[in-house]
């Protein structure tokens, strides 16, 4: 039986010459742009990839096969979150207050032709793993951090055993509550989710994953297979999803993968807006139709399949969550709502002399906060 480094190795599409043997070279008329444009950034296809591509240009295909149009740079920027002047030593991103990125991989299964860190990502020298040491300095030196996400890359591409020496050495630093680890691996190398694995990862918890699923055809058999034996070992999970044109961009089908990401025991934790990155603007929808996709959850489906729909602000400025507009209009008397199905309710506000508006402290103020506890 195959390792899951002997599957990744032997079975994935690493160059335009392979994808175009598989299906067909009508589909590859400008190759020579496209050459320039796979050169711009790392380009692997992982056999679970390869595998559910339907047809040329399918939402699947689209994520991870190069296009010309990553060539045209209009409003596009390079480190988009501005992640790299939030970096204090290499390997950190120290945005959020009480919380850090380390970035412990530089490589990934497959390759996201939208990916946010497609500046660095593939590239040993850009995600150095040779300096961690000054990372885990300055984690242990900042008491206000008690959360650490550990990225890359993907750091489930890392053997056991690396792995094992990075929690172990996080779990060390007392202040350090909460690990957590995003990857794709469970989309694109299921293979990897071994009883080794997780016997060894529940051994630090509080853990919790977050992986990426975008679209329902990537949780096959296999997938849902290794998300469950993460789950059986007491690992929370969740799903960080990116709005993509041509890939999610329909109410429908972001519907249903939500669904079957509860189904597979993975909450849905956020929807991204597609970053302003350079060489993946293509992938960008209008802001507007990322409400429309949360007005077909909201209401409509239950609520543990209503993730956050944020916008990672350009800049650095964090994530910025938005909501459709439930809210018709607010006064001192009242609020005028819509529901999911449009329909209008008011919500009378406390007046100074309701009993919900009373003083604090009186009699009649006590009585209230008994009956509403």
């Amino acid at each position: 039986m195959e390792t899951w480094q002997e599957v990744l190795k032997s079975n994935s599409i690493k160059s335009l010459e392979a994808l175009a043997a598989k299906f067909g070279p009508e589909h590859f008329p400008d190759l020579d742009r496209l050459r320039q444009a796979a050169e711009n950034f790392e380009f692997r296809i992982s056999p679970a990839m390869v595998d559910i591509i339907k047809s040329p240009d399918d939402p699947i295909w689209r994520q991870y096969v190069p296009t010309v149009e990553e060539l045209d740079i209009r409003d596009g920027i390079v480190d988009s979150l501005n992640e790299d002047a939030d970096s204090p030593v290499p390997n950190i991103t120290h945005r959020y207050p009480d919380r850090a990125l380390f970035l412990v991989s530089p490589v990934c299964a497959s390759y996201c032709r939208f990916c946010t860190r497609r500046r660095k990502v593939g590239d040993p020298e850009k995600i150095p793993m040779s300096q961690f040491e000054s990372a885990f300095q300055y984690l242990e030196q900042h008491t206000e951090i008690r959360d650490v996400i550990m990225s890359g890359g993907d750091p489930l591409l890392l053997n056991d055993r690396r792995l094992e020496a990075i929690l172990t050495r996080l779990r060390a630093i007392p202040h350090l509550q909460i690990i957590r680890i995003g990857s794709r691996v469970p989309c694109h190398l299921p293979e990897r989710i071994t009883p080794e694995l997780t016997d060894m990862l529940k051994r630090f918890h509080p853990l919790f994953i977050n992986t990426h699923f975008n679209h329902p055809d990537e949780l096959t058999a296999a997938a849902v297979a290794g998300l469950g034996r993460l789950a059986d070992a007491g690992i929370p999970l969740g799903c960080q999803t990116v709005l993509l044109k041509g890939v999610n961009d329909d109410p429908d089908v972001m519907k249903e993968l939500m669904q079957r990401l509860l189904m597979a025991r993975v909450r849905p934790y956020y929807i991204y807006m597609a970053d302003q990155v350079a060489g993946a603007e293509h992938f960008r929808t209008t802001v507007q139709t990322g409400i429309k996709v949360m007005e077909a959850l909201r209401g409509w489906t239950s609520g543990l399949a209503n993730p956050h729909f944020v916008i990672d602000a350009p800049g650095g400025g964090g994530k910025i969550p938005l909501l459709p507009e439930y809210v018709v209009s607010m006064t001192d008397e009242e609020v005028v709502l819509r529901n999911f199905r449009g329909e209008r309710y008011v919500y009378r506000q406390p007046r100074e002399d309701g009993v919900v508006g009373i003083r604090k402290g009186s009699k009649r103020a006590s009585r209230s906060r008994r009956k509403t506890a």
